[in-house]
């Protein structure tokens, strides 16, 4: 059956493989995979429409041309720092702080680890090149900016072959004056990076960092998405595309192209339109996602409907302030590598195996085992094609790479090599669940977890158990999570203005004299992307703290009159969340005005399907391995295409889909939903 048009796709490239979803206007899904390609991420994106168009008997340009949203996540950003693979960049910064940058802080995430050295400097000490010219704190010039110490150091910047400039110059958070007349000085130099722009925050060292990384990775970021946008535009697309954002929202290729560092999390971020997807179909908005695909684990908690947003995000190593879904990142997935160490111990991770040449069942020349490989010798992967013929996998090569370097330096079984990889993995998955949820204050049992990626269904029931959450969630597109969340998600941009005033004082014309231009900016960058009226959407919000404290907590403004006594319970109750304790009758200090800009993007709504009682019969039947307690189990294989709502079945059975297979373990029980989506009822723990 060929989609009906209009249709929206989604393509998010992963590390392994690149995923498209195509949602036309009667509801109807398609879901296609390739294997990435992590040399040019582009060439996973049209291979992915490519097969898409083949399959559905159409060409590529007919393809496109009917496409009325085309949504892109994309790690490009992401791998430009971790493969040190960015432009050569020059800093402007006021004149005795240019080591900031490389003082960094003194906070080590871990206080244990005094050995561990700190990342590269993106910009070397010569390329760091002071400016003259103050301003205080409050934004007052003290000393007039210096014009011939830019020219100064644009000589050197030349000579050097500087590719990129970021300008971070003190307190230019309060006033942006100095780094607007020195960009304006620099005339029409390619790729600079503005940090009151960018990140306008009072914390130096990161303000200046933020500013730097995007500089860094501007030049290959925007350059990349110009040239795919221009290439799917020649070839029929007749919108621009839409970038997923770290904050979990979209933007346009021209929006972005000032501040890439925005997309660092594109991608991952986009499980929050995912999640407000199946919010409704798993009858909670209480979820905890646990996507696994094949080189890591991303966790995202919903609380109350709501994503958290922080502006704390560090990548390898460099601080960033860029608004960013909280999400936690562990390396855990299908291809995570095992080995044993030169004391005998086991380790799961966190290095993958990659696209290419991925696990050694994959058959392209790995040789290293993975939790994939487990999977084969535990009988939950049967050999085989995959994902539409993107993989194969091979039982003998799995076989024998964990008899070689797992069990036989262990002397066990192969099978219990294998079942060690896979509960050490699934305790790492669990302490990286617990970080989301109880180190932010929440109690998993009142959550119900979805398993997405392709190997999360593996592990949700097991890990939902271990939780205490009595459901796991697992959507029939598991593998395609992000990409389908991508349909789901709204155009997004995120304003800041440092202010400080009490709470219980602060007027209506201050707060109306702070939001007012954060406001105007928020409708202009709507109205640029075509969104006016009731599908452009204001939200406004205060960082506040108790007085003394060093961190804020965000409080969004309800619509109408200011009330001072709401916003303090609304900030006390989070307060009491996050921390344990509050301050009866504290000082609650503003610390900045935010607003947030979102465009309504009309969502086609799935189909539901009333239950069927229709008998289903398994496809197979096969010895697979449960725990330690359950051991080897004859257990039922399903084919995902025969279950059809109202089908329900007790554990131990396997349900293979197109993008993933799903394990249900003895004492669960599995369901299809009238979304079509498989919901476990977790048993005791086993």
């Amino acid at each position: 059956m060929k989609p009906t048009a209009p249709w929206r796709i989604g393509v998010d490239v992963g590390g392994t493989f690149t995923d498209m979803v195509l949602r036309d206007q009667a509801g109807g899904l398609w879901v296609f995979k390739v294997p990435s390609v992590p040399a040019d991420p582009s060439q996973g994106v049209i291979a992915v429409l490519q097969r898409a168009a083949d399959e559905l008997a159409m060409n590529l340009p007919d393809l496109l041309r009917d496409c009325a949203l085309f949504f892109h996540g994309s790690t490009v950003a992401t791998n430009t720092i971790l493969e040190k693979k960015g432009a050569k960049v020059g800093l402007l910064t006021t004149t005795g702080f240019r080591d900031s940058l490389e003082i960094r802080r003194g906070i080590r995430e871990n206080m244990w680890d005094h050995r561990a050295p700190f990342p590269e400097v993106l910009v070397p000490r010569y390329l760091r090149q002071p400016v003259g010219g103050r301003l205080d704190k409050d934004g007052v010039e003290l000393e007039a900016l210096v014009p011939d110490d830019i020219d100064a150091a644009m000589a050197i910047f030349t000579d050097e072959g500087v590719e990129a400039i970021a300008i971070a110059l003190l307190n230019s958070y309060g006033n942006p004056k100095h780094e607007d007349a020195a960009a304006d000085h620099l005339g029409a130099f390619p790729w600079l990076s503005l940090s009151s722009r960018i990140a306008p925050i009072m914390g130096e060292y990161e303000r200046t960092s933020t500013a730097v990384v995007n500089a860094y990775i501007a030049p290959k970021v925007v350059g990349y998405l110009r040239d795919l946008d221009g290439h799917l535009r020649e070839q029929g697309l007749a919108r621009p595309i839409l970038l997923l954002q770290s904050n979990g929202g979209a933007i346009s290729v021209d929006q972005v192209a000032e501040r890439p560092v925005n997309l660092v999390l594109s991608g991952p971020a986009a499980g929050v339109g995912a999640l407000g997807l199946y919010a409704k179909s798993a009858g909670t908005d209480n979820l905890i996602a646990m996507e696994i695909g094949g080189t890591s684990c991303d966790v995202m908690l919903m609380g109350g409907g709501h994503v958290a947003v922080t502006d704390e995000l560090i990548i390898d190593g460099y601080h960033l302030a860029t608004p960013s879904v909280d999400i936690h990142t562990v390396g855990a997935g299908g291809g995570t590598i095992a080995h044993v160490d030169q004391a005998g111990l086991l380790h799961v991770g966190p290095q993958g195996a990659g696209a290419r040449p991925g696990p050694a069942c994959y058959g392209l020349g790995g040789e290293q085992p993975t939790v994939t490989d487990a999977y084969m010798v535990l009988g939950r992967l049967r050999p085989g094609p995959y994902a539409g013929g993107s993989v194969t996998l091979d039982e003998g090569l799995a076989q024998h790479a964990i008899a070689e370097q797992i069990a036989g330096p262990l002397g066990i079984d192969v099978a219990e090599a294998a079942a060690g990889i896979i509960r050490l993995l699934e305790q790492n998955l669990l302490h990286a669940v617990e970080h989301i949820s109880i180190q932010r204050g929440h109690n998993p049992q009142r959550f119900t977890l979805v398993a997405a990626g392709g190997a999360g269904p593996m592990h949700g029931a097991t890990v939902a158990r271990a939780l205490g959450c009595r459901q796991a969630y697992v959507p029939r597109q598991a593998g395609a999570f992000c990409a389908l969340g991508m349909l789901h998600t709204d155009i997004r941009q995120d304003f800041l203005a440092v202010h400080f005033d009490n709470l219980d004082t602060v007027g209506e014309a201050t707060l109306r004299q702070g939001f007012e231009p954060l406001a105007q900016r928020a409708d202009e960058a709507l109205a640029a992307d075509g969104f006016t009226g009731d599908r452009a959407v204001i939200i406004r919000e205060l960082d506040l703290r108790y007085r003394g404290q060093l961190w804020s907590i965000r409080v969004e403004l309800p619509p109408g009159a200011f009330d001072p006594v709401a916003v303090r319970d609304a900030f006390d109750a989070d307060h009491q969340r996050q921390y344990g304790h509050t301050q009866p009758g504290g000082t609650i200090e503003i610390t900045a005005f935010r607003v947030t800009a979102r465009g309504l993007i009309e969502i086609t709504e799935p189909a539901m399907t009333p239950p069927s009682d229709a008998k289903v019969e398994p496809t197979a039947i096969r010895q697979v391995y449960m725990d330690p307690q359950h051991g080897w189990q004859e257990t039922p294989v399903y084919a995902g295409a025969d279950l059809a709502s109202g089908f329900a079945q007790d554990g131990p059975l396997l349900v293979e889909e197109l993008t993933t297979t799903v394990f249900v373990g003895p004492g669960d029980r599995l369901r299809v939903d009238e979304a079509d989506n498989f919901m476990i009822e977790v048993g005791g723990k086993g």
